[in-house]
Parts: C-alpha cells; sequence; structure tokens
C-alpha cells in the first residue's frame, strides 16, 4: 500500500443516488456507491497495521467469562434446589426476548375511546352502557399487551444467573472495547452499574479497565440479586475474598447530584421499569450523574431499539448539564450522528442491533457457542468531532466475488448499501470492507455536498 503523509482517510462519496434511467439490478446497485475514490493527503491511514487491523473495526473474537467467575456460578447452581432449572431458564429466556414495552395510560385510553365508537357504530340500540363498558374491556384485554414486573427472590435469580449471565457480560464487553478502542488514553476510576443484577458489568469492567477502575458503585432493587452478585464475586461464599476490589452494593440510586462516575452503565434494567415517565426519572438522573460515559444496553429486539432510541433522545434533547461539566452530550457509539434514527424512519422499521459470539457457561444444556444479539447507545459528555465519524455497519458484511456489500448508516443520517469493488473504489477501501464484519466502522468519510454518480459499471464479478 502506498503511504502519504498527515491524516489519511478513504472517501466514498456522497449519498444513495439512483440512475434516473432504467438499469440492469447490478448496475442499480453500482450506483449507490460513486465510482471515485479520493484519498485525503493529511495522515497515513493505516500505518503499518494489515488491512485486517484497520481502526475501525470494533468486533470482539469470541469471548468467555473469567474462570473465577464460570466455576463460581457452576457451583453456585450445583447447590441450589431449585427444580427444572433448564426448563426454567428456558422458559425465562423466551420470555425476556418476547418481552414488550408496557403500554402508557394514555395509548390505553386512546384504544378505548377508539374500540366504544367501534362499539357503537355497530351496536344494538337496546345496549345498555353497562355491556358497552363490559365490551370494551373485554377487547381492550385480548389485544393488549400485559407487561409484569418481573420480582426476582433467591430462586428466581439463580434463574436468571444460568440464562443471562454469560450474554449480558459479552453484550457489555462488546460495549466497553468500543470506547477502549477509540480512546485507548481514557482510564476511568469510578464506574456504577444500574441495575446490576449479578454483576456482569463489573467483572466486564475489571477485565478492560481493570489496572485504573478504584470504585464499582453497583445498585440494584433486589437484594436476592445483590446477595447472588456479591457470591459471585467472593467464590460462592459470603465471607470470601472478593475477586475484583473495591465493588460496593446498594439497592438506592446515591442522592447526592454532585456524586459523579467516570462510567455510568444500564444493562437490561430501562425494560424492567413500568413506564416511560420512570423511565425518563431513571435516564435523567443517570445522565447527571455521568462525568465521562453513559453505556445503555438492551435486547436486540424493535422494543429495545425503541427504548435505547427514547432515551439518546432525552439526553440530546435535554438542556440540563451536570452540575460539574457544562459541557452538553452527543451519541459516541453507535450512531455517527445525532439525527433521528433511520431505523426508526424508514417504512419498515428495523432494530439497529448487533452481535457478538461467546462460549456460554458450559452447563449441561448450554455448552454450543452461542451468539449474543444486543442494542446499544453509549453517550459521552463533550463535543463531536466530526471529522472522526464513520460510517457504521449494520447487517453482516456480504461478500461476493471482487465486490462487497455493505449496509451503512452514515454521519449525515442516512442509511446506504454500499456496493464496494477494487476498481471502482481503490484497493485499500476495497480491502478494509472484505474484513470488516456487522458492527465495525467503515473508514471512510461521506462529503454530503458531491456530483452524482453514474451507473455505468456494474460491480466486478
Amino acid at each position: 500500500m502506498a503511504t502519504t503523509s498527515g491524516p489519511r482517510y478513504l472517501w466514498i462519496l456522497g449519498r444513495c443516488r439512483r440512475s434516473l434511467g432504467v438499469a440492469p439490478p447490478s448496475r442499480a446497485l453500482a450506483a449507490l456507491v460513486p465510482g471515485v475514490s479520493q484519498v485525503d493527503n493529511k495522515s497515513d491511514f493505516l500505518g503499518k497495521k494489515p488491512h485486517r487491523r484497520h481502526p475501525g473495526i470494533m468486533q470482539l473474537p469470541r469471548l468467555r467469562l473469567p474462570q473465577a467467575l464460570t466455576d463460581t456460578a457452576q457451583l453456585l447452581l450445583l447447590e441450589c434446589s431449585v427444580p427444572n432449572v433448564e426448563k426454567q431458564v428456558q422458559a425465562l429466556t423466551n420470555y425476556l426476548w418476547s418481552r414488550h414495552l408496557p403500554i402508557e395510560p394514555e395509548e390505553l385510553q386512546r384504544r378505548a375511546v377508539h374500540l366504544e365508537k367501534k362499539f357503537l357504530e355497530n351496536a344494538d340500540l337496546s345496549q345498555t352502557e353497562e355491556k358497552l363498558r363490559k365490551a370494551v374491556l373485554h377487547a381492550l384485554r385480548k389485544t393488549t399487551y400485559h407487561w409484569q414486573e418481573l420480582s426476582y427472590n433467591e430462586g428466581l435469580s439463580l434463574v436468571y444467573m444460568a440464562a443471562r449471565l454469560d450474554g449480558g457480560f459479552a453484550a457489555v464487553s462488546r460495549a466497553f472495547h468500543e470506547i477502549q478502542t477509540r480512546i485507548p488514553e481514557f482510564q476511568p476510576q469510578t464506574l456504577m452499574d444500574f441495575g446490576s443484577g449479578t454483576g456482569s458489568v463489573t467483572w466486564a469492567a475489571h477485565s478492560i479497565w481493570g489496572q485504573s477502575l478504584r470504585e464499582y458503585m453497583c445498585v440494584d432493587s433486589s437484594a436476592a440479586m445483590l446477595d447472588l452478585a456479591e457470591k459471585l464475586l467472593k467464590g460462592g461464599s459470603e465471607s470470601g475474598e472478593p475477586y475484583v476490589p473495591g465493588v460496593f452494593f446498594r439497592q438506592f440510586l446515591p442522592v447526592s447530584p454532585k456524586v459523579q462516575f467516570n462510567v455510568v452503565v444500564s444493562a437490561f434494567s430501562l425494560s424492567e421499569l413500568p413506564s416511560k415517565a420512570d423511565r425518563t426519572e431513571v435516564v435523567q438522573t443517570l445522565w447527571r450523574k455521568t462525568s465521562d460515559f453513559l453505556i445503555l444496553v438492551e435486547n436486540g429486539t424493535k422494543a429495545g431499539h425503541r427504548l435505547l432510541m427514547e432515551a439518546r433522545d432525552l439526553v440530546l434533547k435535554g438542556k440540563e448539564k451536570s452540575p460539574l461539566d457544562s459541557q452538553p452530550g452527543f451519541v459516541f457509539a453507535p450512531c455517527p450522528h445525532e439525527l433521528p434514527c433511520p431505523h426508526l424512519t424508514a417504512s419498515k422499521p428495523l432494530a439497529c442491533s448487533f452481535s457478538q459470539a461467546y462460549h456460554p457457561i458450559p452447563f449441561n444444556w448450554n455448552k454450543q457457542p452461542k451468539e449474543e444479539k444486543f442494542s446499544m447507545v453509549i453517550l459521552a459528555r463533550g463535543c463531536p468531532e466530526e471529522a472522526n465519524r464513520w460510517p457504521r455497519i449494520t447487517q453482516p458484511v456480504l461478500k461476493r466475488p471482487r465486490h462487497v456489500h455493505c449496509h451503512l448508516c452514515c454521519p449525515d443520517g442516512h442509511m446506504q448499501h454500499a456496493v464496494i469493488t477494487a476498481r471502482r473504489h481503490g484497493r485499500d477501501l476495497y480491502r478494509c470492507a472484505r474484513v470488516s464484519s456487522w458492527g465495525d466502522l467503515l473508514p471512510v468519510t461521506t462529503p454530503s455536498e458531491l456530483p452524482p454518480s453514474s451507473a455505468e459499471d456494474p460491480p466486478e464479478s
């Protein structure tokens, strides 16, 4: 690869623009990425690194829990008296993944009014008000999702540990890894985990920043969960030496507005709150307690993604600033912009989710490698540096002979289906795209004002 001096970025030119004329499908796809590649002569882009290690790579190899955590989890489950653990684990997993957000009172009222009007149009004149009310309630019960708050006692906490400890660790590790990769000089000293559950966030943070972190604050409303997390840290006993020092457990958030943490995390916890008002209050509180990064992680479902975008917009649109830091917030990841999510504004809304491979805790029913599908948003204090914002790959990369399909979320707030070839876009961009995967950043910049691309050349095949 030829070398140049100064920041060296590869460019994908322009937005998605289709040819006005009728063209074969291959030519229409070729038009999605302009056929010109430019290199900015300001820095050595790759340096001496190979393409497979370009700076946009964010995916982690298949993860494995720390051996001490795996051993303790197996020991605790072996000692417990929970009947039919395997069936309970599967049932809880299915329930959590099929869960929707609780319906708001305003929406419930709107549905009731709509049903009442519908029944009145088709109802018998002799129908009484009482019968109409019962008919509306019956229809609401049949068509409304019945959200229920989970009460984590000792037994359910152990089932949750068996079902979600390893997957949660994988998702949060991937979020931490993005910060570490993009800002290697960041060395947090304090961390708060809201809805800490079994403590997977603490273990993941210790694996990434164990040399600098001095305080871990775990907050969970369930006393049984806090007891289980502490046992996992102490090798299964209540009096042993903790594997991770400096961990504190609380059932309530710190009251003082001056108490801040370098990293604040809420992993799979916002979906446990009963209403939008509760979520709003918690997100605002967590943001006030954030001095550097607020990390929110949920299941990679439409419900999980909508919930995170709701929290993202709340922070970005809120005028409230930290009492200790006058800087506003911006989206660090995964969005390369602060604009409305193009997944939600599409004609068929999709969940913006990612995948992380991991080795599960080797229980009898749980020995094959797995993939954790999750959605995340990382909010940071400060101002975004537009020059460093690269498009995010939002779907699995399709590698074909001599061309690559990448679906990108771009800094201009639009989705782009890029068909990249070495001939049309340069060897460096083509090879970087070919070794990239779902969730990585494609190291290119996309100027907003460029001439339209032509569809003269189809992708090489």
